[in-house]
């Protein structure tokens, strides 16, 4: 004669946290990368928004296009494509920014930027790569500004073979030709190296001073346009009588000129003698707006990345577009369309002192060309300590005492000298907007990712955007790597591939999120195994008891439309049983992680699953069978009387009770000791999913240890389990309008200031919403429990369960539930280890079924497995 026993519900869930990551064992030995990373993490960094990302940025978005390039956009463009043009580049700019912005506030960022957000959450193989496409972008972008500043000292100082000057200038000195332009270039790189060699501080200094002399350059820009009369502008040394005008017009502001300007007219690119189109223009001037990772380059090196990173990218990039319109229309409206197409350095020539562009345009290009430089090395550096190259990237993660990468600063520089002999800014312009369109493709993909898979850890403070918007800029980023140039684009993506598939045979096992790994936990976080122990012994019974009810289980699963699997159990006792089942149950890495039973307690069972919802299960006894024609369709879901006799239900054995208390919180500790997280659902059969949602829905929260108040602490393990279960119920969509009630114990008499302070700083760094309400609970509990305060508990507490009294258990039980007027829909508590002492599990019991008696839906939480963190 077999019995029936509880029905175990209990989650499967991959041995992953919540972010998608395998979690590390508190035990488990880190590798020395990891300690080395970890004094450098405590250092305290040295760049605010304004100094870190602000002007970074700024000065790299407006390098050469701003002064060297923006008349030859609107004279090839024409003001009606230019305008296009930007409003184009800048959408997709902005939807990676808004991915970058919610990927930065979602944790802690360490050096490498926009490779450390993709690595971490995309994994090794996808971050590896892409971070190294991003460092060649970087490298690719820094020649393209070097060979912009010598193409501008050029126009100013250079000499034709002739010996006359190219525009004139009587200060031409500086001979011409390829091999002078790259000793010129190689000199300004060298120059560069030195800088970023000192370290980001200097850079930094360095940089705030180039921002203020281009500042004061755009001012007098802007009032020359307004300022300067007609003037008549002698053309490059380029062009001579027989080819063609040799000097236009800067007109003022003229009706004519602005009709000239707004079609477009492409014509041969006078530097590279390459007939222009809209595909060749937009690769060029997007090259202003690839400066929006500048910042996100230097986030090993700010105070407070995700802080900084949004607000300071999304101001200059808001600056920026402002800044380009503006210059678009003046020159539209001033310019003879002549002098946009054959002198891109006009923007000298028409200002109210010549010399302040000049030194304008070489302070922004160098700049930039440092930016990019620093950038690439940081990125370098970033890969070459997490080892996904193995010994090929080992050198660069040599640091000096200050944490310089300096030899990751030297490898760049080399990278970078190679790409000067390309010769001309506009060559490789296409290339460098293809590797940061494939780089940006990839950071929305990273954010697509993390809110496709649900992550629970994906929780940015910055909220505006959705799946949308990183759909929209990776098409965006496609359709354009494409559009300029095909074979540029494919090559690129081949190249990817295959330092992807590099990677994945040579990098280490990593901890870091995975995309697979975040889509697994996508499908089976709300997965459940339906564990079922029945009593008996197979050496005495004829067959399987366990294979006839298999059908009734799954249909019980299609009906209640849950995503389960059911795992049947033939065991001597409950315990056993369980043990079993905790053992076996699982799919490869994915492994269950928590266990959740019924409160085991006197109150007369309830069983949902005789609600009339489910009256096609049928509740027959073993002897009888179901005869009636009409249940002949009916799915074949009947089981034996649930909890008639002999039988065990949900809330515990009644009736003939073959599982007592003991037994119970012995499945308990046999839980903890598998490592498995543990919840007990107390009066559940009371919650109405209908009422609950109604109106304004609470969640109240105590992550402290009730049966232990000489412990109260808010940040351990199982404190930390309770608060991102919590979490979790709360990014449900039926449940993302309950309000999270975080309940604040403290001692009369203590500053309630500093400790509600530390808790909302925790809260902060765990990106949750709560409201935190603060409890004196020594105080009440005395008062209400009819003792005097030091005599509410103990003094000493030899066991993991308090010598609590029975008034003090109550007394807590009447604070908890006078708490607030509106009662939660669902509490949860801190579930606390059962007692090394067996002889006690009585009384531990008796402690939790005091401590919750009459609260309504409650879950008891002890959580064994660190899930979550403050980084990425």
């Amino acid at each position: 004669m077999s019995e029936r026993t509880p029905l175990l519900h209990y989650r499967l869930s991959a041995s992953v946290n919540e972010s998608g990551e395998h979690r590390r064992d508190e035990h488990e030995p880190r590798s020395p990368a990891t300690d080395r990373r970890r004094p450098a993490a405590k250092q305290p960094p040295k760049l605010n928004t304004f100094f870190g990302v602000v002007i970074p940025t700024l000065l790299s978005m407006f390098s050469v296009v701003v002064f060297l390039r923006i008349g030859f956009v609107v004279g090839q463009c024409g003001l009606y494509q230019t305008i296009a043009m930007l409003l184009v580049a800048y959408f997709i700019i902005s939807m990676t920014v808004l991915s970058v912005c919610a990927i930065s506030t979602n944790g802690a960022l360490d050096a490498g930027g926009a490779y450390y957000m993709i690595s971490r959450a995309l994994g090794p193989e996808f971050g590896g790569s892409i971070g190294i496409m991003f460092f060649l972008a970087n490298v690719c972008g820094s020649a393209l500004f070097v060979l912009g500043l010598v193409e501008a000292i050029l126009t100013t100082f250079g000499i034709s073979d002739d010996g006359s000057s190219l525009t004139g200038s009587r200060y031409a000195a500086l001979p011409t030709g390829y091999w002078w332009s790259l000793l010129y270039g190689t000199v300004i790189l060298l120059l560069c190296v030195l800088v970023c060699l000192v370290g980001a501080h200097i850079y930094a200094k360095a940089t705030f001073l180039i921002f203020i002399i281009v500042m004061v350059v755009l001012g007098t820009i802007f009032i020359s346009f307004f300022a300067v009369p007609f003037r008549t502008v002698q053309l490059p040394g380029h062009r001579n009588a027989s080819l063609g005008p040799t000097s236009a017009n800067f007109t003022g502001f003229k009706l004519d000129t602005l009709l000239g300007n707004v079609q477009a007219d492409y014509v041969v690119d006078y530097t590279t003698g390459v007939m222009m189109s809209f595909a060749t223009v937009f690769a060029v001037m997007f090259n202003g707006c690839t400066g929006i990772m500048a910042g996100s380059n230097m986030s090993g090196d700010l105070k407070n990345p995700s802080y900084s990173i949004p607000r300071g990218t999304i101001t200059a990039v808001i600056f920026t577009f402002v800044i380009y319109n503006l210059l678009s229309i003046l020159i539209s409206c001033t310019c003879d369309r002549i002098l946009l197409q054959q002198d891109y350095g006009f923007l000298t020539d028409i200002n109210v002192w010549h010399p302040l562009v000049t030194v304008g345009v070489y302070s922004s290009t160098l700049s930039a060309a440092m930016s990019n430089l620093i950038g690439a090395s940081r990125i370098l550096y970033a890969l070459a300590r997490d080892n996904l190259l193995g010994r090929f990237l080992s050198p660069a993660k040599h640091t000096s005492a200050s944490g310089n990468p300096w030899v990751s600063v030297l490898i760049s520089w080399i990278f970078v000298q190679l790409v000067l002999f390309s010769g001309k800014l506009n060559t490789i312009a296409s290339i460098v907007t293809i590797f940061f369109l494939l780089v940006y493709a990839a950071v929305d993909l990273a954010c697509l990712a993390l809110e496709w898979a649900s992550a629970p850890n994906f929780r940015p403070t910055f909220r505006y955007f959705t799946w949308h918007t990183c759909v929209l800029g990776i098409m965006g980023c496609a359709v354009m790597m494409f559009l300029i140039n095909a074979i540029y684009a494919s090559a690129s993506i081949a190249f990817m591939l295959l330092l992807l598939l590099l990677i994945h045979y040579l990098s280490p096992v990593s901890s870091w999120g995975c995309i697979s790994q975040a889509l697994i936990f996508h499908q089976v976080h709300g997965l459940y195994v339906l564990g079922h122990v029945q009593l008996g012994d197979l050496d005495v019974l004829p067959s399987d008891p366990l294979q006839s009810q298999y059908d009734s289980w799954l249909s019980l699963v299609d009906h209640l439309n849950i995503k389960a699997f059911v795992n049947l159990t033939l065991a001597d006792s409950v315990r056993h049983g369980v043990q079993h089942l905790l053992f076996i149950s699982g799919l490869g890495g994915m492994r269950p992680n928590t266990l959740v039973l019924g409160f085991y307690d006197d109150i007369p069972p309830q069983d949902l699953l005789q609600d009339t919802s489910l009256s096609i299960c049928k509740f027959t006894d073993n002897s009888s069978q179901t005869d009636d024609p009409e249940d002949q369709n009916d799915p074949p879901c009947h089981f034996p009387p649930v909890r008639g006799g002999v039988s065990v239900g949900r809330g515990g054995v009644w009736g003939g009770k073959s599982m007592g208390p003991q037994e119970y919180v012995c499945v308990i500790a046999d839980a903890v000791k598998m490592l498995k997280n543990v919840a007990l659902a107390r009066y559940f059969g009371q919650f109405d999913r209908t009422q609950a949602l109604q109106g304004p829905i609470f969640v109240d929260v105590w992550p402290v240890n009730l049966l232990r108040p000489d412990s109260a602490a808010y940040v351990d393990t199982c404190s930390l389990f309770l608060l991102q279960l919590a979490c979790i119920l709360n990014m449900t969509r039926a449940w993302q309008k309950a309000k999270l009630r975080l309940f604040l114990c403290v001692e009369e008499g203590r500053s309630l200031k500093g400790t509600e302070q530390k808790l909302r700083h925790l809260l902060k760094e765990l990106r949750m919403k709560a409201e935190i309400c603060t409890v004196p609970w020594d105080s009440q509990v005395a008062e209400e429990g009819g003792v005097e305060a030091d005599k509410v508990f103990a003094n000493s507490f030899p066991s993991n369960t308090s010598r609590v009294s029975d008034e003090y258990l109550q007394a807590v039980n009447k604070l908890i539930l006078d708490q607030m007027l509106r009662p939660p829909a669902i509490r949860f508590l801190y579930l606390p280890r059962p007692p090394a002492d067996t002889s006690r599990y009585h009384d531990y019991l008796n402690q939790l079924e005091l401590l919750t008696r009459n609260l309504g839906p409650t879950l008891l939480i002890h959580g064994v497995t660190p899930v979550i963190t403050t980084d990425l």
